[in-house]
């Protein structure tokens, strides 16, 4: 991978997930979504769905409207991580909240005796921290609304995933055009972000929890924010006034 390319000149795997839930030691994939881009245009798209080998929370057929019925017979993570890992393999990997969706494919890839490729990675979510810091939710489907791109099937792999990939262009005029230059700031903004949000959970007690979502904690057993990658503060621009809203 050329890191003095620019990177809209890449080929970009703009990758999502649907899962059975927040923690990819014990729930599972039950969709991913992949599409390459190169040169600000898809010239691929990938979407299947899997079988989880396990239940489906209620919450989960709700938010994202495939039913158990929809995965029998759907093939099991190993039968595709060939196909998934060749799509990520000498791409440059974008997600929006990549660390939810790289958690989530790296267990998987740890399961079929793989490793997360090494390759350069881009997180659309980053930069949208920083540039509309004061224009509310950075959930996906409002940083779409905001910037006027259509959001249709919401919660869905390959939709989520193409959303992501056009906020990532809405915002490159914004953006260094280097790939080098572009993960560089990434991680400056990324370093950044967790102090502050590191400086936040510091001053709240450790033993203080709020469920949302039919159970799912705000602050986990380790003191971490377990919001999931749709939540993201929720509707509102930081985790304080997240935490109020939620509390009202």
């Amino acid at each position: 991978m050329d890191l003095r390319a620019n990177w809209n000149e890449c080929k970009l795997a703009v990758l999502d997930t649907e899962t059975t839930g927040l923690n990819p030691d014990k729930d599972r994939i039950i969709e991913v979504g992949i599409a390459i881009y190169q040169n600000g245009t898809v010239v691929e798209e990938y979407q299947t769905l899997i079988d989880p080998e396990c239940s489906i929370p209620d919450e989960v057929v709700r938010i994202t409207g495939i039913q158990p019925a929809e995965l029998e017979g759907a093939p099991k993570f190993a039968e595709v991580v060939d196909d998934v890992y060749a799509r990520l393999i000498d791409h440059v990997v974008v997600a929006y909240n990549l660390a939810f969706d790289r958690r989530f494919i790296e267990r998987e890839l740890e399961r079929c005796g793989r490793a997360w490729p090494d390759v350069p990675t881009i997180d659309p979510l980053v930069f949208v921290r920083e540039l509309h810091r004061d224009q509310g939710s950075k959930r996906l489907e409002a940083v779409a609304s905001r910037l006027g791109i259509p959001h249709p099937d919401a919660h869905r792999a390959l939709n989520d995933a193409i959303v992501a990939a056009q906020v990532l262009f809405a915002l490159a005029s914004q953006l260094p055009p280097g790939l080098h230059e572009l993960i560089t700031l990434q991680q400056q903004w990324a370093i950044k972000q967790e102090q502050e949000m590191s400086g936040w959970r510091s001053r709240q007690s450790s033993d203080f929890q709020v469920s949302v979502s039919g159970g799912i904690d705000l602050i986990d057993a380790e003191g971490m924010m377990s919001l999931g990658p749709a939540f993201v503060y929720g509707g509102e621009s930081d985790p304080l006034r997240a935490l109020f809203s939620l509390l009202s």
